[in-house]
């Protein structure tokens, strides 16, 4: 697309924008905890805001111990072949402050400079490369925001200049994520609690759209699960998909590549099983990127606000215990047999298949209104109507026919199946730790179905009764 073409579709975007939303009074707050003139008022769907001292308990233990737990694993595979117990026995028989010493991950200037780098450039891709302009869906407000759709041009250019930097130019290792591993874990946790405190900041002196905001009483639930819903630099800059989709999934397959290139220096040649895990993740990170304006009426986009749950989720979490299976095999090589090979190559095409074809029939049906067939039949749905905190009242549809006729996120069973696969590509003689990604996947999604019920019971009321008597199953039907 060119620049032109690129501008003028922003400058309608912010039209539309001011056309859709409601002019927010962006008001200036001095009280932590305090629900000051312009954000949310009254009863409104989205995230909680009346929350108990147990919920704020634990948002402040996640906020503390989430960053032990991934320095945990780092220093298992780094000190101790990907042993969850070692570190334990060491720090039994040798004293907690010896192990810290030891091996603990240090700070360098290399991993600084690396990471930097890598969320300055990542910055100005999402910024100037060319791309059309998706919209989420309508915020709590009334709020319905353009977004830059960049990001597969963003993946090819970046993992095109790595490739030919390193293996073609021999700039530098191709190893070199892997060989700055440790360091890079520092700063990114630095950079993650940095961005934590930032939003926080900037959601009472500049929020973005005020009327977004909501304020719980608590700084500690604040920090760890946002007060701004969209904060933005400008009109498109915006950090949850930022955040989200460029320093942490475009890193994804950057980072399992380059830990194949050290198993390649550790042992002359890349096993089969971290050839199918690259192919797997790359399956999926591909798959968000062509499909990333669908990301943008996902959960994370049109629900969650913006705090430590995504900033430091997006900037430690997900780029180093999303990737813990390449960091297994590096030090555990695993030869696949072919027979096994096969059937986890074909689990995990399935998996990727029912997640596809499960969000393509949501996708049909907004586009056509719910004119369309599903499985040769008309589809179902469910005409709803809600308010936003503006007062005004919208229309959408909730489909109950097809896979969502099975359950209520059958797509997650999917998403379970492709993270199984992911897994299985470590066979089973390397403990539990491999396991991780598929355990915590059922955890998160089984907690999102929660927060999600919540969400759409409070949107929708009483059609979301119709909805979910129509399709009584939220995960796999005639179970759960």
């Amino acid at each position: 697309m060119a620049l032109g073409a690129e501008g003028s579709l922003r400058q309608r975007a912010a039209d539309a924008t001011k056309r859709s939303a409601t002019t927010a009074k962006e008001a200036v707050t001095t009280v932590a905890g305090d629900r000051p003139e312009g954000s949310q008022v009254g009863k409104t769907w989205g995230r909680a805001r009346d929350v108990s001292t147990l919920n704020v308990l634990i948002c402040g233990t996640i906020m503390l111990t989430c960053p032990l737990l991934v320095i945990y694993t780092w220093m298992s595979c780094s000190s101790f072949g990907c042993s969850l117990a070692a570190p334990v026995e060491k720090a039994l028989a040798k004293g907690v402050w010896t192990l810290v010493e030891e091996d603990f991950p240090t700070p360098t200037a290399d991993g600084f400079k690396l990471y930097f780098a890598w969320l300055g450039f990542q910055a100005l891709l999402y910024s100037y490369l060319p791309g059309k302009i998706g919209y989420g869906q309508m915020t709590p407000a009334g709020f319905t925001l353009p977004y830059i759709v960049n990001g597969l041009l963003a993946w090819t250019v970046t993992h095109a200049l790595f490739i030919g930097s390193s293996l073609g130019l021999g700039l530098f290792p191709a190893s070199i994520i892997h060989d700055n591993w440790g360091s890079l874990l520092v700063a990114s946790n630095v950079y993650g609690y940095f961005l934590t405190v930032f939003c926080y900041l900037k959601a009472h002196v500049a929020p973005t759209h005020a009327t977004d905001r909501k304020f719980s009483g608590s700084a500690i639930y604040d920090l760890y699960m946002g007060i701004e819903f969209n904060p933005r630099f400008g009109k498109y800059f915006d950090f949850k998909l930022f955040h989200n989709g460029r320093p942490g999934i475009v890193a994804w397959t950057l980072i399992n590549f380059s830990f194949a290139a050290a198993q390649y220096q550790r042992i002359g040649y890349v096993t089969n099983s971290m050839v199918l895990l690259n192919f797997l993740h790359a399956v999926y990170v591909l798959d968000f990127f062509v499909n990333e304006d669908w990301y943008l009426r996902t959960i994370d986009i049109a629900h969650d606000h913006f705090g430590f749950y995504l900033s430091w989720g997006d900037s430690v979490w997900l780029p180093f215990m999303y990737t813990l299976q390449s960091h297994f095999l590096v030090r555990n090589p695993v030869d696949m047999s072919w027979p096994y090979f096969s059937f986890v190559l074909a689990l995990g095409l399935a998996g990727y298949y029912i997640f596809r074809a499960v969000n393509h029939q949501k996708d049909i049906v907004r586009r056509t209104d719910g004119q369309c067939t599903i499985w040769g039949k008309p589809a179902k749905v469910i005409r709803t109507e809600f308010i936003t905190s503006d007062g005004k009242v919208h229309r959408s549809l909730l489909l109950c026919s097809g896979f969502w006729g099975l359950s209520r996120h059958f797509n997650y069973v999917g998403d379970l199946t492709i993270s199984l696969a992911m897994c299985l590509t470590c066979g089973f003689n390397g403990g539990a730790l491999p396991y991780f990604y598929i355990v915590y996947m059922t955890i998160l999604l089984l907690q999102r179905i929660s927060r999600d019920q919540e969400r759409c019971k409070g949107k929708y009321g009483k059609y979301w009764e119709q909805y979910s008597a129509a399709v009584p199953y939220k995960l796999i039907p005639y179970i759960y």
